[in-house]
């Protein structure tokens, strides 16, 4: 949720009853602190911070949660075991993000409280082994002895449901909110999102960092350069710097980064965040009766 989940958005979720989440990954330590501050003004509501372990300020980051007394981090895009520990003797609930069983395991030995098992369709940084939801949840359940939220390609209550059934004990939705009226992507990426098709994002970067990105011509230039034999330090140099930023934040749609997830074709509408969460929680009642309704 980079560029996209700011104090309006973590606020907005949380009063309609989800736990909303700040993502650090596009803020610099004060930018983050005020987002935090405004945050609790805006809400009596638990809310959390998303913190991609491979910032290069996330010792101040961490530092400056515990000043600001927030209660949840959610990390990813790096190793849980340096960093947990701390966390937790500061009073924080600590989840991480992974998309495998070796680091499932890995941050369960490290102390996490929950993991997220993130599939394959998710939007943004992403796994190598390119594992789908409905495969991955399950096994991380079985592999795990600590809770699991489901993430990757959840846009629905029927989803949400699919989810449980598969043994999650709670889903993280990123793409839907991307596109929400709190959401601070710029308007352009909000409507490049509606207006996408089946089809419209693939796996980019594997060789880098694997991240879901919407086609475009930054896109296209990036796939060239990986059929050509880019090297690691030529991909660098073609994303360089603010690419991301460029894209989602200030709506540049052909040489920005576009993060989103599959389940963009699906979204027909900007919408309020109380909306999206009312409504999925709706259809995943309607559709829990539905099944539970059903003899065989």
């Amino acid at each position: 949720m980079v560029w996209c989940s700011g104090w309006r958005l973590a606020s907005a979720v949380s009063n309609a009853g989800g736990l909303g989440l700040i993502g650090a990954g596009s803020m610099t330590p004060n930018v983050l602190r005020e987002h935090i501050q405004k945050c609790k003004n805006a809400t009596s509501k638990p809310f959390g911070v998303n913190v991609p372990l491979l910032y290069r300020d996330v010792d101040q980051v961490f530092e400056l949660l515990v000043q600001e007394n927030v209660q949840i981090v959610f990390t990813s895009a790096g190793d849980p075991s340096k960093w947990t520990t701390f966390l937790k003797e500061n009073g924080m609930k600590v989840v991480h993000v992974i998309a495998n069983k070796k680091f499932a395991l890995k941050a369960e030995k490290s102390g996490v409280d929950a993991i997220v098992a993130e599939g394959f369709e998710a939007g943004g940084h992403n796994g190598r082994e390119e594992t789908t939801t409905l495969c991955l949840v399950p096994e991380i359940c079985k592999t795990v002895s600590i809770p699991v939220i489901a993430a990757g390609g959840i846009g629905s209550g029927k989803a949400m449901l699919a989810a449980f059934a598969l043994g999650a004990d709670a889903v993280q939705v990123g793409s839907l909110f991307a596109t929400s009226t709190e959401s601070s992507g710029h308007e352009n990426f909000k409507n490049a999102i509606l207006n996408s098709e089946e089809g419209s994002t693939k796996l980019s970067m594997k060789s880098l960092i694997p991240v879901r990105l919407m086609k475009n011509d930054f896109f296209q230039q990036v796939e060239q350069a990986e059929a050509n034999g880019a090297t690691r330090a030529d991909l660098l140099e073609l994303l360089g710097k603010g690419r991301a930023k460029k894209g989602m934040f200030e709506g540049d749609l052909n040489n920005g980064e576009l993060e989103i997830g599959q389940i963009a074709s699906s979204i027909q509408e900007i919408k309020p965040a109380s909306d999206i969460l009312k409504e999925m929680w709706q259809e995943f009642i309607a559709e829990k009766d539905r099944i539970s309704g059903l003899t065989f």
